[in-house]
């Protein structure tokens, strides 16, 4: 059985780095325009020289996005930026618009074009349609379920990438005009402000400041805040339907949301591919990968499409998220029996760490001290400090780039 590829966000190099130390097999990344994810810090050329470097010598694939909906402008600079990808190595394209694909086909026909999911794909004729342009990955619509991915896959070559993890739009595949009119900031050229997330009341035009609760709830109304996508229950399927790369949404994410995901998926990939598939209703994952997703932070899970289209329960009414009972606390710089992190979040002498191992392998450790970089002793960490750990039991399969997190009081969950 092949298993299909696991593609991860990277919105700048610490993230790639981590992406792929928890087992990603390709990573997509944004340079500094013509992406989607203009708030994300994304590379400069050198940036993008420098990851692709470091995901090719660890067998890693890098994708770059070009997939904003371009006006004449922004072509005057699309053909120097493409050769720059092309001495930098990278992997494939990933691109929306027609314009920008008749110009890379133009100017780097070598290198591999994939569709992004923003053409909005949703049948197999436009699949063959966009293959007669030269692409060779289609990233389909979220707004299709398991059969007509199925169908698609029977009628077409082309390699499929499906979304299985991530933020949802209130949109068609994300093309949305709400920041637009809202606030100016156009989507579609990757300055979204994300209104879907806003806390919304109506006012009736007679009664100034009179607020009336589209859906009355203590905290407000959020009434287009979808929950997130979740197909990790839905592998098997997934895997039988043909699906060849499986897609993470977030590299506005964090580092620890970027690496905990990457690893539960890595793992249940892997969990799959040694177990064998089951029969259609057989088995399911093990009680600890969703004791895992439950420790990443969230909005509450959907299915999307996969089953049958969404309603009321798939949206996220009461917040922009949901209350999660663990933060990570630090990135592992050198490893060993006294590790060195980078603190991301507070914690003392005393506390109880966890560290984030191969597969689902986590090992609990507590803080007997906390060591400045100057020599001197902490009894508190504090973010953006760099610092060396006494841990017990010292951690065994600690290694760069892997993470630390720490269960947090009731009074200071993150939410």
């Amino acid at each position: 059985m092949k298993l299909p590829e696991l593609l991860a966000p990277a919105g700048n190099l610490e993230k790639l780095r981590v992406a792929i130390h928890y087992g990603a097999d390709a990573v997509y990344l944004g340079g500094k325009k013509f992406s989607l994810r203009a708030h994300a810090t994304n590379f400069t050329a050198e940036e993008i020289a420098t990851a692709v470097a470091y995901a090719h010598q660890r067998g890693v694939k890098v994708y770059t996005t070009l997939n904003i909906f371009a006006h004449n402008d922004d072509l005057d600079d699309l053909p120097a930026y493409l050769r720059g990808l092309r001495d930098a190595g990278v992997d494939g394209l990933i691109i929306s618009d027609p314009g920008i694909l008749t110009v890379a086909r133009e100017v780097t026909p070598e290198i591999p074009i994939h569709l992004s999911t923003q053409a909005n794909v949703t049948n197999r004729e436009s699949v063959r349609f966009w293959e007669r342009q030269g692409v060779r990955r289609l990233n389909l619509a979220r707004e299709l379920s398991l059969a007509e991915i199925s169908a698609i896959r029977q009628a077409s070559g082309a390699e499929l990438e499906v979304f299985v993890h991530g933020a949802l739009c209130i949109s068609y595949s994300g093309r949305c005009l709400l920041s637009l009119y809202l606030t100016g900031r156009d989507a579609n050229q990757g300055d979204c402000a994300h209104p879907c997330r806003y806390l919304y009341r109506l006012e009736e035009e007679k009664r100034p400041g009179q607020y009336f609760p589209v859906e009355e709830d203590g905290r407000g109304s959020y009434i287009f805040s979808a929950k997130d996508l979740c197909l990790l229950n839905r592998l098997p399927e997934l895997i039988r339907a043909g699906a060849d790369s499986l897609k993470i949404e977030g590299r506005m994410k964090s580092v620890y949301y970027v690496g905990a995901i990457v690893r539960l998926y890595r793992a249940a990939l892997d969990y799959w591919g040694s177990h064998g598939l089951p029969a259609p209703g057989g088995e399911a994952l093990p009680p600890e990968f969703a004791e895992e997703l439950g420790k990443i932070g969230s909005r509450g899970y959907t299915e999307n499409f996969f089953s049958a289209p969404p309603g009321a329960a798939d949206l996220l009414y009461d917040g922009p998220k949901l209350l999660h009972d663990y933060a990570p606390v630090g990135i592992v710089r050198a490893q060993g029996p006294r590790p060195v992190i980078e603190c991301r979040n507070q914690f003392q002498v005393g506390d109880l760490l966890e560290y984030l191992g191969p597969g689902l392998a986590n090992s609990t450790h507590r803080v007997d001290a906390i060591t400045a970089e100057n020599g001197s002793r902490l009894e508190k960490a504090n973010p953006n400090s760099r610092l060396t750990l006494t841990l017990a039991p010292p951690p065994e399969n600690c290694a760069p780039n892997g993470l630390f997190r720490k269960k947090m009081d009731s009074g200071t969950k993150n939410g």
